[in-house]
């Protein structure tokens, strides 16, 4: 019996000959049926031939349609399956939030929350009988400690790290431009700092990786004098020293020669065609007491800028052994940008991006609650990064401990991604993660950068409208008081009551029984990031 999956096969295979009888009467609508049978029969042999897939070995030419819906199943499933609220790994709600506030439409919602106020975990922040008024959106906080020659006085909401590499020419200069006329922040990511973040006028945070990029030796080791001659610029307001990022923390990387551009080459200090490697470690220091030195050597290198570090919270020891660190030397970095694993823009290994690193909830806490107990938490702002979109993300963070917020996604919603997933592969629909110029020239700066300035007013403008709200001056001023959690169908309670907190210099005297400390805290060392026996 002939088997039913050969059909189309059989199909095309006959439609041959028809097309060349069909010739004889019709010329042209018979050559038609004849090229494109022709062409269909040539293809179908060959599925049925081919070692590689037995799919097509089975269903020849039928299974072509198979790989052509699954090439379009995420965008199927995007926009005509997920509901608003499905969070993959962000929701149409979130999107539309931003685009809407990226392009200055009115973003009320008629009708009340679409959200279940009941599921156990909702979130909310209360309100006050007695609402504030305040004379401006523009929350600042001052980075700097002591030793700071140059604090910088930093809005609360600032673009997280992307690299030139990893973003397209046209999406860094529109996000620093935008970054310029909205009077905030703009991290370079570890791939240093290219023309293109100079073109905007900017501020900028250089974040320097395990490749010191653009202050390296040929080598690849740290180099005084480029670090220098970078860090006196005066765009430079801080310095961020990453460890570790949420998406693939401890994880090292690598852009191939193939895509190491002039652009490129000139903002890392590489050569053109050469690998950029960024190994997984640093090689300027080796224990919690050699990181110290070498941030005190960035500030001083520096002119005294603020010099602070990034990482996901990993092994506990690790971090308690560095905050030992800060308190025995005196030296606390400026600041800490802590970023939760929900974090990151560039592709990763599934395993990493699911299962590597500390969420920033836990990150966040963690770091909040060991520099009260060492009685050193004024020395040093927290800056939080991780999936944030909205003034209420930004309100839970404050809540729990922060200082200031960076947002990197939120801000390439801003100008013009669409989710599509496709940031590795250098095909990136809307111009944002591609380095091919037939791509992200499509991605017009004079229009975009001034779509970065309005989403940043505008979630400033909706961040002032909610501390007004619960009686407040300033962002800092949220506790953990005020975030409400719903724990179960019956009970709420408050950040301040659903999790434990330390006392200011608590770790000092010698109390360890909150437990994220009572395992680990005596067997961390500021001489070794190793566990102490």
């Amino acid at each position: 019996m002939f088997p039913l999956r050969y059909t189309p096969l059989a199909l095309v295979l006959l439609a041959v000959p028809v097309g060349l009888a069909v010739t004889v009467y019709h010329p042209i609508w018979g050559g038609l049926i004849t090229v494109l049978a022709m062409s269909f029969s040539a293809l179908g042999l060959f599925d049925l031939t081919q070692p590689h897939s037995s799919v097509l070995r089975n269903y020849p030419i039928s299974a072509r349609l198979r790989f052509l819906l699954e090439t379009f199943r995420p965008e199927i499933r995007q926009y005509f399956v997920e509901s608003d609220q499905d969070a993959t790994p962000f929701s149409r709600e979130q999107r539309a939030l931003v685009y809407r506030r990226a392009k200055g439409i009115d973003g009320l919602r008629p009708f009340g929350t679409l959200l279940d106020v009941e599921k156990i975990g909702h979130e909310w922040i209360n309100h006050s009988m007695r609402p504030s008024h305040l004379p401006s959106q523009d929350f600042r906080v001052t980075i700097g400690g002591a030793g700071c020659k140059k604090p910088y006085r930093a809005s609360v909401l600032n673009i997280s790290g992307m690299s030139y590499g990893a973003l397209s020419p046209t999406a860094i200069e529109a996000l620093n431009k935008g970054a310029a006329m909205g009077g905030f922040a703009h991290t370079t990511g570890e791939g240093s700092i290219s023309r293109f973040h100079r073109a905007g006028g900017g501020d900028l945070v250089w974040q320097i990786g395990s490749g010191y990029f653009g202050c390296r030796n040929p080598d690849g080791s740290f180099s005084e004098d480029r670090f220098a001659e970078n860090a006196s610029a005066d765009q430079v307001k801080m310095i961020e020293v990453k460890l570790s990022q949420g998406a693939k923390p401890g994880h090292g990387g690598i852009l191939p020669g193939a895509k190491v551009t002039e652009a490129i080459a000139e903002a890392r200090g590489v050569k053109v065609g050469e690998d950029c490697i960024s190994p997984s470690s640093h090689s300027a220091f080796a224990t919690p007491m050699e990181l110290c030195s070498f941030l005190q050597r960035l500030r001083d290198l520096s002119g005294g800028k603020p010099v602070g570090l990034k990482f996901c919270v990993g092994h506990p020891w690790e971090w308690f052994a560095l905050a030992k660190a800060f308190a025995q030397t005196g030296q606390s970095p400026d600041f800490i940008t802590v970023d939760g694993a929900e974090g990151g823009t560039g592709a990763a290994p599934a395993e990493f991006a699911d299962h590597y690193g500390a969420p920033l909830r836990e990150g966040l806490m963690l770091v909040h609650n060991t520099l009260v107990g060492l009685g050193i938490r004024d020395k040093t702002k927290i800056i939080v990064s991780g999936k944030l979109i909205s003034a209420f993300d930004i309100c839970r963070m404050f809540a729990l401990g922060a200082d200031a917020c960076n947002m990197a996604r939120g801000f390439m919603f801003a100008i013009g991604c669409i989710q599509a997933q496709a940031c590795h592969s250098g095909k990136c629909p809307t111009g944002v993660t591609t380095q091919d110029p037939g791509r992200y020239r499509a991605l017009v700066v004079d229009d975009k950068y001034q779509r970065v300035a309005k989403f940043h007013a505008n979630t400033m403008h909706t961040l002032k409208e909610a501390i007004e709200a619960s009686g407040l001056q300033h962002p800092n001023d949220l506790t953990p008081h005020h975030l409400m959690i719903r724990v179960n169908s019956r009970e709420v309670r408050s950040a301040a009551s659903q999790y434990l907190w330390l006392d200011q210099g608590a770790l000092m005297g010698g109390d360890v029984s909150h437990p994220a400390f009572a395992k680990y805290w005596d067997h961390a060392s500021a001489d070794s990031f190793a566990f102490a026996m």
